[in-house]
Parts: structure tokens; C-alpha cells; sequence
């Protein structure tokens, strides 16, 4: 690969104004406002906001307009995270790996992290005893050193990253 290509560890992110921070703001709080709404709050007309908007997609920075769920009224109120450790850093294994993490629909975060820990995964589930069917399935998929499980007692803050 040459200098001139880019890769995920070189894409410089996009320079982001105060208006696009403002429609960020706005987006992350709630995706279906309306685009005149959101124009009249940032100081802009539609036609403006909605290219802003447009080159935002386009260059990364939105990836998605989603709706948050409640865990708890989907029936699932139990958040684990598990903490995987590895003998085996090999790309077939990192391969095998990511399939299993895709495949199991419980997993709704997964992070590969530094220091003593492999991967961090966060597991939402509706109980103990799907945990533990959970955790049977993952260790019969794929081999790991060591699993350490934390349940988490109390959400305190989740949402969008700072902007």
C-alpha cells in the first residue's frame, strides 16, 4: 500500500465547525427531528443543513440513525461484561473470533482492548441462566484461556460520545 492510500489508522476525521457540532448535538439527542427543526436551532436553512448533513454521512462521522431500546422492557435487564483472554493471536484465530462475536446475538459490544485483556464484550441477557447458555455456546465455539464475567448492578450514563 502506498502513502497516497488511506486506511482506517490513517483517515484524518473531517474538520468539524460549530454548526456541525450544533447538528450533531441535535442528531445524537434525537434522529427524527425534523430537518427545519434542526436548521432553525443551528442557524442555517435546510437546503444547507441538509448538505452538512449529507457530507457528515458520507465522510464517517454518521454511521447510522438508529433508536435506543430499553434493555430492561425488551426483557433484557442483565448487562455482563466479559473480559476474554487468549493463547492464540493468530489471524486465523482473530478471524474465527470475530465470526463467533457477529454470530451471537447477545453481544451488542466488542472491543478488542490492550493490556492483560484480550476483548472486552458487552452481553445483554434476561437472566443468570442465559448467561450461562450464553457463556457454554462462546467457550464450545471457540477457544479461550480465561472468561471473567462482571454483572452490572446499575446503568448510570449511556449516549452518544461527547461532540
Amino acid at each position: 500500500m502506498t502513502d497516497n492510500q488511506a486506511t482506517p489508522e490513517k483517515i484524518a476525521p473531517p474538520a468539524l465547525d460549530a454548526i456541525d457540532r450544533a447538528i450533531l448535538r441535535l442528531i445524537s439527542r434525537d434522529s427524527t427531528t425534523q430537518l427545519a427543526v434542526i436548521a432553525r436551532q443551528v442557524g442555517l436553512s435546510a437546503t444547507p443543513c441538509w448538505k452538512r448533513i449529507k457530507r457528515m454521512e458520507e465522510a464517517g462521522v454518521i454511521t447510522a440513525r438508529v433508536a435506543l431500546l430499553s434493555p430492561e422492557r425488551l426483557g433484557y435487564p442483565v448487562s455482563v461484561f466479559a473480559s476474554i483472554e487468549t493463547a492464540d493471536h493468530s489471524e486465523s484465530w482473530i478471524a474465527r473470533f470475530a465470526n463467533v462475536v457477529a454470530t451471537l446475538p447477545e453481544i451488542v459490544g466488542a472491543w478488542r482492548m490492550s493490556g492483560d485483556v484480550d476483548y472486552l464484550l458487552h452481553v445483554m441477557v434476561p437472566d443468570i441462566p442465559a448467561y450461562d447458555a450464553f457463556y457454554r455456546r462462546l467457550i464450545a465455539a471457540i477457544p479461550l484461556r480465561n472468561v471473567s464475567s462482571r454483572f452490572a448492578m446499575e446503568r448510570m450514563k449511556s449516549g452518544p460520545p461527547p461532540i
